[in-house]
């Protein structure tokens, strides 16, 4: 089924993201992944491509694997440094596999890589995807692209990338809900009005956190730098607390309204089995109410 007819349907989705191992590791533990996220019924699991296509093949072949669990997939496709030969030949794949939905990514030139002309962004992916039958989402940054010069010309890259074709948005991992809302606010002042999915990383390490600092630049509020600080030394009460603090997060996104709630999981389903448990009656009470707006950031 297409993301955007589940997005007409519901007032809140709850979704998760795995990623396929390289292609030269079994790709058992990821299944199993999914298998065990399928059981919590989620709306859509999407499966990740890897840094220049790394997990290509297996993005494929595991996006297959969800849709046979009777879960739609969203595999991601990345475009920069791949000829349009290239990206039509992953799409025959995906196609092949079952898949209906495609995140459209720009993705990172590795080392030595040259763009090539045609698809040097999400905004030239969109459009042949959208051709190609595809419900089509794309990423957004709540805190700004880290390659935007002001956040005017983000939003405005973001406008292209919609008009393109993208269905949906998905957001980078955030940690301050008014960030999120903010950007939500001027999106929508600008006329974007597609459904927006916020995306949730639980921390759960203190090494989890180092990295997603050095990769994605994310805002660290004061009350997630104390948990870190306090419980760092204990993994088991820095995952506790990690998870409690994504609950408290996501409780607060779905009363505004937001549409969506990506769970961004690190393949591991015992985190998103926990978040689950603790909302389950909240997603429920949300999809149950009828008539009148869905809230402030509902699109």
């Amino acid at each position: 089924m297409k993301i955007s007819g589940i997005l007409a349907q519901k007032n809140l989705t709850v979704s998760f993201e795995i990623f396929p191992p390289k292609a030269h590791l079994s790709m058992t533990p990821a299944i199993e992944t999914a298998r065990s996220l399928s059981r919590l019924n989620p709306d859509f699991i999407s499966v990740t491509y890897g840094a220049g296509g790394s997990t290509r093949a297996h993005t494929a072949e595991v996006a297959s694997r969800i849709e046979g669990m009777n879960i739609p997939a969203l595999a991601h496709l990345t475009c920069v440094g791949a000829s349009r030969e290239e990206i039509l030949s992953v799409i025959g794949d995906l196609k092949k596999a079952g898949v209906e939905n495609v995140l459209a990514l720009r993705g990172d030139l590795l080392p030595g890589q040259k763009t090539i002309p045609g698809f040097s962004h999400a905004s030239d992916l969109a459009p042949l995807l959208r051709a190609e039958g595809f419900c089509v989402g794309g990423a957004c940054y709540p805190e700004g692209h880290p390659e935007s010069r002001n956040r005017d010309e983000d939003i405005e890259n973001l406008r292209q990338k919609v008009d393109g074709g993208c269905d949906f948005l998905t957001t980078q991992m955030f940690f301050d809900n008014d960030m999120l809302y903010s950007f939500l606010y001027r999106m929508q002042s600008k006329g974007i009005r597609v459904p927006v999915l916020a995306g949730i990383m639980p921390v759960t390490s203190a090494a989890q956190c180092q990295r997603m600092i050095a990769l994605s630049n994310a805002y660290m509020p004061r009350k997630l730098m104390m948990i870190i600080d306090r419980f760092q030394d204990s993994p088991e009460a820095l995952a506790q607390a990690g998870i409690a603090y994504a609950i408290d997060q996501i409780i607060d996104l779905i009363s505004n309204g937001v549409r969506g709630i990506h769970i961004y999981t690190m393949n591991k389903s015992s985190h998103a089995e926990m978040i689950t448990a603790a909302i389950s009656s909240i997603i429920e009470a949300a999809n149950a109410k009828t008539g009148g707006p869905r809230g402030i950031y509902g699109c």
